[in-house]
């Protein structure tokens, strides 16, 4: 069997959780091991490294403030091994997850389904930019922690920053376009769940 290291910031949760939607698209098991280190152990680490390889302070401390710390609670950051300096890895417990745990299940929104309608890319981008001025025009009259409605989906959708919004909506189209769906009635509610996830 091949195991996939993938050595990367993620810092993102959101990235996180897009990584995940390939993990289920694949149908392999996989683990999450978080290097928890203090904000100034890695600064005096990165001021050791190599010039071409070392981040600017200002780049470093942009970097730690965006950080969004995995969670074991959420699907895309579990099983999590949280490792501190001077541990020991649980190579077991790894091992474990990857070999004896079942893979997670595809679902709709990660399903590589064949293309049916020669419509899909015009209703794909059609149905994600009327939820995305849904959700802006809606926001005018609501404040952050209001839920709004979007026709044709299920979960309503919470406060997002126009310009979030619009590159999470390029990126459910280009995941989208290569695992396209043979209901394109399911999209808004698709790219609703997309949102949701992203955010949290």
């Amino acid at each position: 069997d091949d195991i996939v290291i993938l050595d990367s910031l993620n810092y993102i949760k959101g990235y996180r959780y897009e990584l995940f939607c390939l993990i289920k698209h694949t149908q392999t098991p996989h683990c999450l091991v978080y290097c928890l280190t203090s904000t100034d152990v890695s600064s005096e680490w990165n001021k050791g490294r190599e010039a071409d390889s070392r981040y600017t302070q200002e780049i470093l401390d942009a970097l730690i403030l965006r950080f969004e710390a995995p969670d074991s609670r959420n699907r895309w950051d579990s099983p999590l091994f949280t490792i501190q300096q001077g541990d020991s890895l649980p190579f077991e417990a790894i091992c474990d997850a990857l070999f004896k745990r079942k893979a997670p299940p595809p679902n709709q929104s990660t399903k590589n389904q064949p293309l049916s309608s020669t419509n899909f890319l015009y209703e794909l981008d059609k149905v994600t930019q009327d939820v995305l001025m849904a959700v802006l025009e809606s926001q005018k009259t609501s404040v952050p922690g209001d839920l709004i409605s979007i026709s044709g989906a299920t979960e309503k959708i919470s406060f997002i920053l126009a310009r979030l919004l619009r590159k999470l909506r390029r990126q459910f189209i280009s995941y989208t376009k290569m695992h396209p769906t043979e209901n394109i009635g399911q999209i808004a509610n698709m790219f609703v769940q997309y949102l949701n996830k992203s955010m949290h």
